[in-house]
């Protein structure tokens, strides 16, 4: 599976030492007392300079802290503190447990309790955006649109948000403990651990021979999915298709961009900039399906999904409907550390590294995309879920009405 993320070599104050300490029973000043030396360049010492500090508060932890120490536990949440003073909750590390859970959830099963989690850049709330079928969340009465605020004893927010997810996850059959706040009262909830099995893609044929494709989130091999159900359709008539992008939080840009080839020739649905200014096109194929299509959104489409719907926007190939995306106009990228590559690392982190932009130049991040057609859920149905399909759905059925509207006559 193509994955974008870039490998790093990261030089550390453990890699490259200049000076080793002896701790022994000789005390402070044989602490400190320099045994060897090695030659580097000046580069490499003033880099290591960087890092003087840190090392030295280790190495005094390491001789005198009353217990043994966990030094790799140390170096671990030396490693989330850097990315943390970023104050960007969309940069962290995977430390080892994290990152193997990360490639379950791409993998699509995994034990927990059936969540999918959204977190704000502007008030760091935490909201439930989707509460999958049959599972031990839904069978306890947790809802979309629920504000996870406590899981077990962490309080939860956009920058612990990772923290809590790795505590719902565990042992089949163990309970967790949650807190949620829902129209002004705080909820508790207890559940046990199941195996959870993630769609991302469900369809049905809607009247008037539109399709309808609802996808869930960008990751694993979602555009396959996607395209498979696409074709189903197409066998089945469809002269026209909506696709449901409400409450999808992103994921892979690869994905993103793969399922926008479906419906534009070769050219640039958007592009990344990084901060010094390298344009990174992402690029479409020849051979488009020439087929109206409507996106359905709502402020919880986020990052790949406003690649997706507001790409083809932008050029004009797509009708948006429903209210302004999310606004996570930035890209993350997924870094491996031990092993170098996805597949033999045993940790990582994830780091945003650009902003992306649409053809036209037009930026999103923090503002979130207009729709053609805005449609607002009412109050009392905004936690409601509908079956596939429902047109009692009044932001579904105005897709479908606008996408009836573009059928050729």
């Amino acid at each position: 599976m193509k994955k974008r993320f870039i490998s790093v070599l990261l030089i550390t104050a453990a890699l490259l030492t200049m000076v080793t300490f002896s701790a022994h029973a000789g005390g402070l000043l044989d602490f400190l007392k320099p045994k060897e030396t090695v030659t580097i360049s000046v580069e490499e010492y003033e880099r290591m300079k960087q890092y003087e500090k840190l090392d030295l508060v280790l190495q005094y932890v390491e001789a005198w802290y009353y217990e043994e120490p966990d030094t790799e536990k140390l170096l671990e949440n030396a490693i989330q503190g850097l990315l943390y003073g970023l104050e960007d909750p969309y940069s962290f590390y995977y430390p080892p447990e994290d990152w193997k859970t990360y490639w379950e959830d791409d993998e699509g099963e995994y034990a927990g309790i059936g969540l999918n989690l959204l977190g704000s850049y502007v008030d760091y709330t935490v909201t439930i955006i989707r509460v999958f079928n049959d599972t031990p969340a839904q069978q306890a009465g947790v809802r979309k649109g629920d504000i996870l605020v406590r899981v077990e004893d962490i309080e939860v927010d956009a920058y612990s948000m990772q923290e809590a997810v790795d505590v719902m996850r565990g042992q089949v059959g163990e309970e967790v403990e949650i807190e949620v706040y829902r129209d002004g009262e705080y909820l508790t909830f207890t559940m046990p651990r199941a195996i959870i099995q993630v769609n991302r893609v469900e369809s049905c044929m809607l009247e008037d021979n539109v399709g309808y494709i609802a996808l869930y989130e960008f990751m694993g091999n979602c555009q396959d999915e996607f395209s498979a159900a696409f074709d189903l359709l197409k066998q089945q008539g469809a002269k026209a298709l909506v696709v449901d992008l409400r409450d999808n939080p992103g994921g892979w840009v690869d994905g993103a961009v793969e399922i926008a080839d479906l419906f534009m020739d070769e050219g640039m649905i958007a592009y990344s900039l990084d901060r010094f200014g390298t344009k990174d096109p992402m690029n479409t194929r020849d051979g488009k399906t020439e087929i109206p299509i409507v996106f359905l959104v709502n402020e919880n489409s986020a990052s790949a999904s406003e690649i997706l719907a507001g790409g083809l926007q932008d050029q004009g190939l797509a009708t948006l409907v429903g209210v302004k995306t999310f606004g996570k106009g930035i890209i993350q990228n997924v870094i491996p550390l031990g092993g170098y590559t996805l597949e033999t690392s045993t940790d990582g982190f994830q780091m945003t590294v650009a902003q992306y932009y649409f053809p036209s130049g037009k930026a999103i991040h923090k503002v979130g995309i207009e729709p053609d057609v805005l449609v607002e859920m009412p109050e009392e149905m905004k936690n409601q879920l509908f079956e596939l399909g429902d047109m009692n759905d009044p932001q579904l059925k105005a897709a479908w009405e606008e996408a009836v509207k573009q059928i050729p006559q």
